[in-house]
């Protein structure tokens, strides 16, 4: 029988990460410097990708490798790609993380359904859908020859359920059909990916639910009073979740929705 520390063991392996600087992929980022796994983290401003590289690196020993790239643009993900694939023979876990969440100042995004623009639903499925899908196609050949190789791709409890309007009364927070509607293709990417890609890579799916960021106090009230633990999710709770799908933890689960929601959907 395998010992927990060595199914757990991500020693030799080597995970990519893109949106890695930011609030959710710096925690991946910490959880697989911990694992022992040496990173590739990807992300936009290559300034923060040093910050955290550095940190990482210092605590834990591993080897980092920063790049910047812009997801959304095509060209940019083919340049990574080739950058990537020049330097590294193999590849063990890509973690497709970076999303478009867009902001309360982007015009046509936290906007009621009518005013929602075309270009940023545009944008939204660029980043959270075809550049996931994207790195899937670029990186198989590296994936499917690697050790205990696999996809995990972040989502959102939007990708499953529609949004309880109710929590949104009366507050300046929207919810974008854009979001949801890309978070549940790429759900379903995750199951065509596993069918497709088995049985050299597994893929799999982690939907958290809704993040504590300062939002206001009445939605943060009724978001909580939704859940089953009575609070909203941190950038900790994803921890576990990433530990057990990226390492030999499992091995035999592929094309899966680990929802980290606190009980939003049962």
């Amino acid at each position: 029988m395998t010992t927990f520390n060595k199914l757990l063991d991500m020693k030799g392996r080597l995970c990519l990460i893109t949106g890695a600087s930011g609030s959710i992929g710096s925690v991946l980022s910490e959880t697989m410097s911990e694992l022992g796994a040496d990173l590739i983290i990807v992300d936009k401003d290559l300034g923060k990708l040093n910050k955290l590289k550095k940190t990482l690196e210092k605590k834990w020993e591993n080897n980092i490798y920063s790049y910047e790239c812009d997801i959304e643009y095509e060209t940019e993900r083919k340049k990574l790609f080739r950058k990537i694939n020049a330097k590294f023979s193999n590849l063990n876990c890509l973690v497709n993380n970076a999303a478009f969440i867009g902001s309360s100042k982007l015009k046509g995004w936290n906007e009621p359904l009518e005013k929602q623009s075309l270009e940023t639903w545009r944008r939204a499925f660029e980043v959270n859908l075809t550049a996931a899908f994207h790195f899937c196609q670029l990186f198989f050949p590296l994936l499917k020859i690697s050790k205990g190789s696999n996809i995990i791709n972040i989502s959102s409890i939007y990708g499953e359920y529609a949004p309880d309007w109710s929590i949104y009364e009366n507050t300046s927070i929207n919810n974008p059909a854009a979001y949801s509607v890309s978070k549940a293709g790429l759900n379903h990417l995750t199951k065509y990916l596993a069918s497709y890609f088995a049985p050299n890579v597994r893929v799999n799916t982690i939907s958290p639910g809704g993040m504590k960021r300062n939002q206001d106090k009445q939605f943060v009230k009724k978001y909580k009073n939704k859940t089953l633990l009575k609070r909203m999710s941190k950038e900790d709770d994803l921890r576990g979740a990433l530990a057990y799908l990226a390492t030999d933890l499992s091995e035999y689960v592929t094309g899966q929705n680990l929802r980290v929601d606190g009980g939003w959907g049962i």
